[in-house]
């Protein structure tokens, strides 16, 4: 199984918008992680669309989570953010052509693999992702803010 770039993209950006200190832009982003600023302002627009995050206009303006990363569960960002998870052919009703079909155990056994897949996913939270936040703020640059005394 594998995710396309554009859920790749899709955690991502939760990931860099979680541990931000503050908002954060769609080119700061796509630079950090050296990927398609173009290709990730429709990924931005799409998790906006989906109520992942919001937009702050004006000149401090970018992208923040719209939710605390807790409530965002991984399984059902992937979920939304996957164009379909055929599998096989014979997952797609309209378009299955394989003659073994309708008496094949693979489909099944692949069937409870993918249920698998997303139930694990299911189990985890944007804040699971992030508990590391120090470290993964490191990796891509950005500062971290003094602790209060």
């Amino acid at each position: 199984m594998q995710l396309t770039q554009y859920s790749d993209y899709a955690l991502r950006t939760l990931i860099y918008l979680a541990i931000a200190t503050e908002s954060a832009t769609i080119t700061e982003i796509a630079e950090q992680y050296n990927i398609s600023r173009n290709h990730l302002v429709k990924v931005v627009h799409n998790l906006g669309k989906l109520g992942y995050v919001t937009t702050i206009r004006g000149r401090n303006g970018g992208l923040r989570l719209a939710h605390p990363p807790e409530t965002i569960n991984i399984g059902d960002v992937v979920r939304r953010t996957e164009p379909n998870f055929t599998i096989v052919e014979c997952f797609d009703r309209e378009s299955n052509r394989c003659i073994i079909s309708p008496s094949c155990r693979l489909k099944g056994v692949l069937n409870e693999a993918f249920r698998a897949f997303t139930d694990v996913l299911d189990q985890y939270t944007l804040a699971d992702m992030t508990a590391n936040g120090d470290e993964l703020r490191k990796f891509l640059g950005i500062a971290t803010v003094p602790t209060r005394r």
